[in-house]
């Protein structure tokens, strides 16, 4: 009976080890965000780099699109989108507030969806 408890409980152990999601710390991640210009590059860069855990950010203005590592550990993309909308810019996920986006100087307001 000892033999039987013992394998159902290492099985369910090992179930439940499996089942766990292993986070990775320097996931490679990229998402589309709204911008014009050299000075969206640094705001929006700057905003994703403010979330902790987030190691590097590069943004491509010709495609619009943020490329990020990131210690999803600490963080996830959810937030750092959050924050790069809290700057000013939409992401496909999060809509920067209206207040935000007219905060920003004119050549940086990009035609919204």
């Amino acid at each position: 009976m000892k033999n039987i408890l013992a394998v159902l409980l290492l099985t369910f152990i090992g179930f439940s080890i499996q089942a766990q999601e292993v986070k990775n710390k320097n996931a490679k991640v990229e998402f589309h965000v709204s911008g014009n210009c050299e000075m969206c590059k640094k705001r929006i860069e700057k905003g994703a780099l403010s979330v902790s855990g987030v190691k590097s950010a590069d943004w491509h203005m010709d495609c619009g699109t943020l490329y990020l590592i990131v210690n999803e550990q600490k963080t996830d993309v959810l937030t750092i989108q959050k924050a790069i909308a809290k700057a000013g810019h939409d992401t496909d996920e999060v809509k920067a507030l209206k207040e935000d986006y007219d905060k920003l100087h004119t050549c940086c307001q990009y035609e919204r969806k």
